[in-house]
């Protein structure tokens, strides 16, 4: 799935384990934790797997739970 050559750069895209990544969607946000992404080893652009893109829009929507919710600060720049 990885190994292949960034669409911006043409740097190699190779997997990362990241802690936290979160994913803005229509319905709101998702953090998703100990996710397996492809960064390019040149420019950091992101890629994500289907199956990332799918778990993102399920929670989303409400057609999958979440293992839990946390409250995010929000504020105005004075």
């Amino acid at each position: 799935m990885y190994g292949y050559q960034c669409e911006y750069c043409k740097g190699t895209v190779r997997p990362k384990k990241i802690a936290r990544e979160a994913f803005k969607h229509k319905n709101g946000f998702v953090i998703l934790e100990d996710v397996t992404i492809g960064i390019c080893d040149v420019c950091g652009n992101r890629y994500y797997g289907a199956d990332i893109i799918h778990t993102v829009h399920e929670i989303a929507a409400g057609q999958k739970m979440p293992e839990r919710t946390a409250l995010v600060p929000v504020a105005h720049l004075a």
